[in-house]
């Protein structure tokens, strides 16, 4: 997402508004959230439409490859799944965190990404929670500076992003996994393609230096993916930080060995083109700042997906203020 210097590190340990915050932001988080090995999400987005680049005929036997081979190939697309430039999605994201249980309605456009929240705890907006959001988007149709704030954030999410992806490769030593293909262990539902699956272990490569402070996250995670051999796109990822790793000498953070993430990519059911996160659970435990000890959690489900042509910001604030709430 860009180059994390300490003062960005701390914006990103700071806990997230309170309920009545008018911002609605949501909070920026370390880099477990923000990695996700092979996709993104700081925001959580949809990948594009397949390149015929992305498009690779199934080896004979795919195991024949280098394992290396397909982590590269792998990481090259999922770098489109921060940038899905030319397609655009329309979709709800429920995310529960320790601060709570939130479902907004989401709009791609050409101009960023922008959400409404709709649903809190499982339950309608109250009136005041309904016109913090709506003084929100309409300050992002008003305000310049607003907006510029907006996309600004949006862009470092998808800079960083883009240069974790390519660090991948090198940063972790690659094999096949076993008895190919093993099922998903912790997976919510099996990938949907029908394609064949390789099935690859990654672990840190101890001849890797990383270059930054935010990639050192990198040097305590190993696990496994589930990668389709037609289009070369993960589907399915389990990884679990089996050491604990230093931000900044451990002067930013700590963070302690057993966290986890799942997570889950699968194509659009109505745009088979584009592959989209649909399911992440993710727990980690930091100590921040070297005083305060915090467990991130989160679990994110997409639905209600579909394409929409692309479309200006005040267009998308706009339909989105025009959309009727949930009443149940």
């Amino acid at each position: 997402m860009y180059s994390l210097d300490s003062q960005q590190i701390r914006a990103s340990l700071t806990p997230s508004p309170a309920r009545g915050d008018s911002s609605m932001r949501q909070p920026h988080r370390l880099p477990p959230h923000l990695l996700l090995v092979f996709t993104l999400i700081p925001v959580i987005a949809g990948t594009p439409l397949l390149s015929a680049t992305s498009m690779q005929p199934p080896l004979s036997s795919p195991l024949a490859a280098p394992a290396r081979s397909w982590a590269v190939d792998c990481a090259n697309n999922e770098v489109l799944v921060v940038q899905h430039p030319g397609s655009y999605l329309r979709y709800r994201f429920h995310q529960v965190t320790e601060k709570g249980d939130q479902l907004r309605d989401q709009i791609e456009t050409p101009d960023g990404t922008f959400a409404r929240l709709i649903e809190r705890d499982g339950r309608p907006l109250t009136a005041d929670e309904d016109a913090a959001e709506r003084a929100r988007l309409n300050d992002l149709l008003a305000s310049p500076s607003s907006f510029a704030r907006h996309t600004h954030r949006e862009q470092e999410g998808k800079d960083m992003g883009v240069r974790l992806l390519k660090l991948m490769p090198d940063s972790m030593l690659w094999s096949y996994t076993p008895g190919q293909p093993p099922d998903p262990g912790q997976s919510s539902s099996q990938p949907s393609t029908d394609a064949p699956l390789v099935v690859l272990d990654f672990k840190p490569n101890p001849q890797w230096s990383p270059p930054d402070m935010e990639s050192e996250f990198l040097t305590g995670l190993e696990g496994r993916v589930w990668i389709d051999t037609r289009t070369r796109r993960l589907v399915h990822l389990e990884a679990n930080l089996f050491r604990a790793v230093n931000i900044g000498f451990g002067m930013v953070a700590h963070i302690y060995p057993g966290g986890a993430v799942t997570l889950d990519q699968n194509p659009v059911p109505s745009a088979p083109q584009r592959f989209m996160v649909d399911h992440i659970v993710e727990q980690f435990t930091v100590r921040a700042l070297m005083f305060k000890t915090v467990r991130q959690s989160l679990l994110y489900d997409s639905a209600n997906i579909q394409p929409i042509p692309p479309m200006s910001y005040q267009q998308a604030i706009k339909l989105l203020l025009d959309t009727p709430l949930p009443t149940h």
